[in-house]
């Protein structure tokens, strides 16, 4: 299982970005995909999560209305698209797979098999 985040950078805040998450070693239908981020000094949260068998999303308060996590089963991506992006949403952003999802533990990091490498955003005038 492998995973390959990008799509980060450098926005100015009410800006937006999408980041990607490309998959390999398993297909979509099989794991829930969730989105962290770690702010400098901070512990690692959960941002959106993704269920495989219905497509359920959930969402931190903090990035509800503003984010939306997608896919595309065809290319095996999944994609975090950020709006109104705000400094406070500086962080490394990674992207993660969970074979045995609970939905209500979905922001738990313990919930999560395999990690990929994450991607820097972040938000700056």
């Amino acid at each position: 299982v492998q995973l390959q985040a990008s799509g980060g950078g450098l926005v100015q805040p009410g800006g937006s970005l999408r980041l990607s998450c490309a998959v390999s070693g398993f297909t979509l239908d099989w794991a829930a995909i969730g989105w962290f981020r770690q702010a400098p000094g901070k512990e690692r949260e959960g941002v959106s999560c993704m269920r495989s068998s219905d497509g359920a999303t959930y969402y931190a308060d903090s990035v509800k209305g503003r984010f939306t996590i997608s896919r595309d089963v065809a290319k095996n991506i999944v994609y975090l698209q950020m709006n109104s992006l705000k400094p406070d949403d500086t962080a490394v952003y990674y992207c993660a797979t969970s074979l045995s999802l609970v939905p209500a533990l979905w922001s738990l990091l313990a919930e999560y098999n395999s990690w990929g490498q994450g991607t820097q955003v972040t938000v700056s005038s």
